[in-house]
């Protein structure tokens, strides 16, 4: 069986690319998703990548990512981050190991943004360094996993 990692992308991260670059920068979503893959692969992992718009279609993404076997999730739960409890009974009802992530350093942004209803049932939280986040994360939860 193949070491998979779920990367998992909440709403409106499948518009990156054109979405606010300032904020978000010019790589897209599929950029980024192919760069983790070279990265997973050099490390003998696999990806699977999901993204939606969806709250339950993430829940879901996670449910199916621990039933599979799969060992871990990176995940930028986008604007969920800050509302969803759902998604936090998923993480800690699945033991899945999370890290999340953000794109943006969401500690100098709105007020809003500064609450995460996720990061105290997750591994840890990278923010702030653009697509460089996606791969800190990894890293992290690949030195978690050993």
């Amino acid at each position: 069986m193949a070491r998979e990692i779920l990367v998992l992308n909440g709403p409106n991260l499948n518009l990156l690319g054109t979405r606010e670059p300032e904020v978000y920068g010019s790589e897209t979503l599929d950029d980024i998703v192919e760069g983790l893959r070279r990265l997973a692969g050099e490390r003998g992992f696999d990806v699977r990548a999901v993204q939606s718009n969806s709250e339950g279609e993430l829940v879901d993404a996670i449910h199916a990512a621990a039933a599979d076997g799969l060992l871990g999730a990176v995940f930028n739960p986008g604007a969920y981050t800050h509302t969803s409890i759902a998604l936090r009974d998923a993480i800690t009802g699945t033991g899945l190991p999370v890290v999340e992530t953000h794109l943006s350093n969401v500690h100098a942004r709105e007020e809003f943004r500064h609450t995460s209803m996720l990061s105290g049932v997750c591994l840890g939280v990278v923010v702030g360094f653009g697509p460089t986040s996606y791969r800190l994360a990894f890293d992290a939860l690949i030195a978690h996993l050993d």
